[in-house]
């Protein structure tokens, strides 16, 4: 049976695509210049590309992603003696969410760049115990990034590309910017080409396609134990979301985030139990409720949710 991916709610003003991949059998729809072989910025879809990664690379390395921080090298010296790997993957480390971006931006992106960014996270210290509560803050994420470099050995973006992309045969995505990236839009007004600061990048910094997202989701649900860690509700009760390790997670286990960067959404999901991957991206500041509905409209039937108003809210 063939489905259809209505594009409507995006209106045709902005450069979009969605695909959708159902028991790996995909199907997708662009308007305006994009395709599935389309480069975008993903901005927090970035998120998971990492924690997948680093769970893998912990794994390798025969590290338990309970492990201290303060245990593994330098990069985590001064660090809260309970706070582990797995607090940081599942934005549940209680850091002071104070390094913004500008402090970061001002490190450079020199070699040391990321390794800088971390231990400013960690030097700003904790503002409630490890584990206490959720709370979304890219530090964590540029922690996590400075532990899968020294876990896997090389810079951040090697350790992503030998860990992950290449392995998993990602072909286009890559945090230096190609030559046909979709340019971003804001009010219909093009916005210019920005750099993605270096000691940001685990947490938003590549540019990808709507085929390798639908390849990362195909690939996460052809590993059933890797998917379980990653999927695993690490989150309270009474936190403001479930969530795992990059995603958050849904009444029926459907795993969702969004991404935003100025003149770029995105949005992206998986539902492990009716083995459905669907992404979305657009070259639009304002074009995540409409990504939000048409995710949403793929899985629906499926689950019994509606989770449009989820995916739109989620804190990225």
């Amino acid at each position: 049976m063939r489905h259809q991916i209505d594009l409507s709610p995006l209106g045709n003003a902005v450069d979009a695509v969605v695909g959708v991949s159902r028991s790996g059998r995909r199907e997708t729809d662009g308007q305006g210049a994009a395709t599935a072989e389309t480069p975008f910025r993903i901005a927090s879809l970035t998120k998971p590309l990492t924690a997948i990664a680093t769970v893998v690379a912990a794994e390798k390395a025969d590290v338990d992603l309970e492990t201290p921080v303060a245990d593994l090298g330098p990069i985590g010296s001064g660090a809260d003696l309970g706070l582990s790997v797995a607090h940081l993957l599942a934005q549940t480390s209680g850091l002071a969410p104070v390094v913004t971006a500008d402090a970061v931006a001002a490190i450079g992106d020199g070699e040391g760049a990321l390794g800088e960014a971390a231990r400013l996270v960690l030097g700003a210290g904790q503002v409630r115990p490890p584990g206490k509560r959720w709370e979304y803050y890219n530090g964590n994420y540029f922690v996590a990034g400075a532990l899968l470099a020294s876990l896997a050995g090389g810079s951040y973006e090697e350790a992503l590309d030998h860990t992950l992309l290449r392995p998993w045969g990602l072909t286009r995505t890559t945090f230096t910017v190609p030559a046909d990236l979709v340019p971003g839009t804001e009010q219909g007004q093009v916005l210019p080409g920005a750099s993605y600061p270096r000691g940001r990048r685990p947490s938003g910094g590549l540019c990808a396609t709507a085929a390798d997202l639908l390849t990362v989701g195909e690939q996460l649900l052809a590993r059933p134990e890797l998917l379980a860690v990653v999927r695993t509700v690490r989150t309270r009760a009474d936190d403001p979301m479930r969530y795992g390790f990059g995603w958050a997670i849904g009444r029926s286990g459907q795993l969702y985030l969004n991404g935003r960067l100025p003149g770029y959404r995105a949005a992206w999901m998986i539902v492990p139990e009716h083995d459905l991957v669907a992404v979305g991206l657009a070259a639009g500041s304002e074009t995540l409720p409409a990504l939000a509905q048409i995710l949403d409209e793929q899985q629906a039937s499926l689950t019994g949710d509606r989770i449009a108003d989820d995916i739109d809210a989620f804190a990225a």
